[in-house]
């Protein structure tokens, strides 16, 4: 039994269920089956086509890619590339730079902490009269906030 949907596409309906019309069904595969291109081979492709050995239509044919696509990574090439000639952007930090950074605050963060108790225990100790060597090291309660 054939049935209409709201955009006036003509579905049929098996066995109970309803069936998508043919047309959505195709933009869901491209949707899901669509390549990503990462940043290395949108370079290698841009720089392909900057060489000017192919025209631009061979090499789109060639990557499966539309001329729009290349000519708006071609753009993207070149003003990032202003933009780092002239200094105006700062290179963005790998992961591992990210995680190495990360755990050097930490370090640096438990070096201040333990800095402060040790300022705090000296500052005591002058006030007491007692040098920090006489006394040694020790606990701080929570009743020493000075």
């Amino acid at each position: 039994m054939a049935h209409r949907n709201r955009q006036g596409v003509e579905t049929r309906e098996i066995s109970g269920t309803r069936r998508e019309p043919a047309e959505n069904v195709v933009k869901d595969i491209w949707r899901r089956t669509r390549k990503l291109y990462s940043a290395e081979e949108k370079i290698r492709i841009v720089l392909s086509g900057l060489r000017g050995e192919d025209s631009i239509a061979e090499l789109c044919r060639r990557e499966g890619i539309a001329q729009s696509l290349y000519y708006s990574w071609s753009n993207e090439f070149l003003e990032a590339g202003k933009k780092r000639l002239a200094g105006d952007t700062a290179r963005e930090a790998t992961s591992d730079e990210v995680k190495g950074l990360r755990k050097e605050a930490v370090t640096l963060k438990e070096v201040v902490a333990e800095l402060t108790l040790e300022n705090r225990l000296h500052k005591k100790c002058m006030v007491g009269g007692e040098p920090l060597s006489a006394i040694g090291p020790r606990k701080m309660t929570s009743g020493d906030d000075a």
